[in-house]
């Protein structure tokens, strides 16, 4: 278990920025005038840390044989 506490710790710092990024779309997006720019990169970035979450979770889900 020690061994994966850096992967738990990582998913964690990136379940905080993903809920961050919300928080800043949910900012941005009732703003006048909308920043177009922005909320596509911040979606873009989202979807980035998504992947990244759902890839270390794959890495703590051990192999099962077929």
């Amino acid at each position: 278990m020690q061994e994966l506490q850096p992967l738990y710790d990582r998913i964690v710092e990136l379940q905080i920025e993903h809920h961050d990024l919300d928080l800043s779309l949910l900012a941005l997006q009732s703003s006048v005038p909308l920043d177009e720019l922005t909320i596509r990169r911040l979606k873009k970035r989202k979807l980035v840390i998504k992947d990244a979450i759902m890839q270390l979770q794959r890495q703590l889900v051990p192999d099962t044989p077929a």
